[in-house]
């Protein structure tokens, strides 16, 4: 008997006769001997399979999860564009209220007026569950408040160029210019705030806005109105205050010479005084002042008849300058 049959054969020990006997396997033994093969090769299938997935995503996949991959990249884009939009839009709205409509007498649109109502927060998780994502929820979000917001803005700005229309004369009359040449925003010395007094060195409420000239400049009416001081104030030197009706009026100081009296009409652009260095003055300036209701308010709002929305911004930078007064 060769060495082949013999392994394949099994024998055991006979404990009454003590002699080999070959031990006969039937058709059960077999089957759960080549089942268990069966089931461990079905096991170790599973296994490479579910690895080559995991780590061998197919053609198909692989292009899934660079689209995937893309439109995230796309959406935050998307998500920086509408928060620089909604910055925007932010300005416009303050502008609105705080400019337009305060130059023209009308009250500012509130806040829940320009939010308005927006879907429930369940509409957003919904999206949210929808496209297995926060960020899809939040641009639809952004996307709804902006869109209200512009509704509102344009409505708006029909109203005040219908208020501007009706209001030819309190447009006339308005402080709407610089009072001195300064097209190219380099005589700006110093703005609406607090300051540094120059004398005093103390920090104090400086309650206009000094444009630095050379003595003999001609100093403009910013509106039309009636003159209702002209002369002498302590602190301010040589000033003409001019009343424009509608709640507003003007002042002007540190002035060399003044050409207007009391009672007399003037329109804007009229040379009412020249620039000086008059009353408590650090140098030859003018200082601006424009009040509403009695009250000095910033003079910067008050240009836009002369600059451009670029010249504007600019203005803005210069005037926030938080060092000393010319007085």
């Amino acid at each position: 008997m060769t060495n082949s049959k013999l392994k394949n054969r099994h024998y055991r020990i006979n404990p009454e006769t003590l002699q080999l006997e070959r031990i006969e396997h039937g058709f059960r033994y077999w089957l759960r001997r080549s089942g268990g093969y069966v089931i461990g090769g079905i096991c170790l299938g599973v296994i490479f399979f579910y690895t080559f997935l995991y780590f061998f995503p197919s053609p198909r996949e692989a292009s899934l999860m660079q689209y995937n991959r893309n439109l995230s990249a796309q959406i935050e884009v998307m998500d920086q564009q509408l928060d620089q939009m909604q910055i925007v839009l932010t300005d416009l709205a303050q502008r609105d209220d705080n400019l337009y409509r305060a130059i023209l007498g009308a009250e500012p649109i509130p806040l829940s007026a320009r939010m308005g109502a927006t879907h429930q927060i369940s509409y957003y998780d919904s999206i949210a569950h929808m496209t297995n994502t926060q960020l899809a929820a939040d641009i639809q979000r952004k996307v709804d408040i902006l869109e209200k917001e512009l509704y509102v803005q344009a409505r708006s700005y029909d109203e005040v160029l219908q208020l501007a229309k009706n209001q030819e004369v309190r447009m006339e009359n308005i402080p709407a210019i610089q009072p001195v040449l300064n097209k190219e925003l380099k005589r700006m010395a110093s703005g609406y705030g607090w300051r540094i007094d120059p004398v005093y060195h103390i920090r104090r409420f400086h309650e206009g806005m000094d444009f630095s000239a050379p003595v003999g400049t001609d100093i403009f009416a910013t509106g039309n109105g009636t003159v209702v001081y002209s002369g002498w104030r302590q602190g301010y030197g040589e000033t003409v205050e001019i009343d424009h009706g509608f709640n507003y009026s003007t002042r002007y100081a540190h002035c060399s010479k003044r050409f207007v009296r009391v009672g007399q009409k003037v329109k804007r652009g009229d040379v009412i005084a020249l620039v000086g260095n008059t009353g408590k003055s650090t140098g030859p300036h003018l200082h601006y002042e424009v009040h509403y209701l009695g009250k000095p308010i910033d003079p910067r709002n008050f240009y836009f008849y002369d600059l451009t929305p670029e010249e504007y911004d600019k203005m803005l930078q210069i005037s926030s300058n938080m060092g000393n007064t010319m007085d």
